[in-house]
């Protein structure tokens, strides 16, 4: 069975694509596959994604939010969570301006090679009482959890801290022992 882009939801804006990728493929970015889509690189460095979706196709400029946008085109596609990134919408090939998304992709990969990013802000660190007990309580999966990434550490801690009944707590704890003892991560099967 053959893996079904999730960025390329529907198959009839395929033209358009197309040529939004004869677009980018005229500039110095790299094509590469991330997450099951299409997005253009400059020194490692996600610059441009490319979607379909039902009323629309889009580019979208991971670092979006710095571009200076004189043309208005650029939207937030997720007011209030989405920090950086920004879509440019397409209804159709008519919308569809080489010269003006040359300048915007030029302005974007002078804008990665220079550094420009939001640096993401660090989480509060998730304390678990509920957690740290059982782990005092058996050595070998204090020593197992302590050999995960903290990033891998606060999965399990917040996994547990957002129930909100012991005994959600308890059940979560019990389906988790076995994943820590055997060093997989809550989220390993969907990396």
């Amino acid at each position: 069975m053959e893996h079904k882009n999730p960025w390329m939801k529907y198959d009839y804006w395929n033209d358009e694509i197309e040529i939004l990728k004869s677009i980018i493929n005229t500039t110095e970015l790299v094509e590469t596959k991330k997450w099951g889509g299409i997005v253009y690189t400059i020194n490692n460095k996600n610059t441009i994604g490319i979607g379909a979706f039902k009323n629309y196709f889009a580019l979208w400029f991971f670092n979006g939010v710095f571009l200076k946008d004189e043309n208005a085109v650029l939207v937030n596609a997720n007011e209030g969570v989405t920090k950086a990134l920004r879509q440019w919408r397409f209804t159709s090939k008519d919308d569809i301006n080489e010269k003006l998304i040359l300048s915007y992709i030029k302005e974007a990969i002078t804008n990665e090679k220079s550094g420009k990013a939001i640096k993401p802000s660090k989480k509060e660190k998730i304390v678990s009482d509920f957690l740290a007990n059982e782990l005092q309580l058996d050595s070998n999966l204090s020593n197992a959890f302590e050999k995960f990434t903290l990033s891998k550490q606060n999965e399990f801690l917040e996994y547990i801290e957002t129930a909100k009944q012991e005994k959600t707590k308890i059940s979560r704890f019990e389906k988790i022992k076995p994943m820590i003892l055997n060093q997989i991560g809550l989220n390993d099967k969907y990396r």
